[in-house]
């Protein structure tokens, strides 16, 4: 998933799935507690992805499994959109992200990420300096 989407949740809370993500998040996909360089944000995983977490968190010692880690698992919601491709936050997540109306959504490789937008301006703001582009470039082997 690649690209950066506008949005703004309806009077109930829902967004739309943006045009560019519907195919890869499909009919059904998960969302939970994110963090990205200190940012709060949400995470959003495919089906398969969330699968592979739930295998790896499955394969933890039990000591491994609580606190912090559990927090993403008890705090997370399937999503299935409707006609409109659209779909509902918790005021958990919602509160959590600190996430008003207006939204980014923005694709992270094989997920995604729910941003209040003026934390996510923030969080560019910080984080789109040469230094930290090289770091990242270099972290990723290129």
């Amino acid at each position: 998933m690649i690209g950066k989407y506008t949005a703004r949740m309806d009077d109930k809370n829902r967004l739309i799935v943006p045009a560019k993500l519907r195919e890869e998040l499909g009919e059904s996909f998960f969302v939970t507690l994110g963090v990205n360089c200190g940012h709060r944000c949400l995470t959003v995983y495919t089906a398969a992805e969330w699968q592979k977490l739930s295998d790896n968190y499955n394969n933890l010692s039990i000591s491994q499994r609580a606190g912090a880690t559990s927090l993403i698992f008890m705090n997370a919601a399937q999503c299935s959109p409707d006609k409109q491709f659209r779909f509902a936050l918790t005021p958990f997540l919602q509160s959590y992200a600190g996430i008003d109306r207006e939204v980014m959504i923005v694709g992270r490789a094989g997920q995604a990420e729910i941003w209040d937008c003026e934390e996510f301006r923030r969080f560019e703001e910080e984080n789109l300096t040469p230094e930290k582009l090289l770091a990242s470039l270099e972290a990723i082997g290129l």
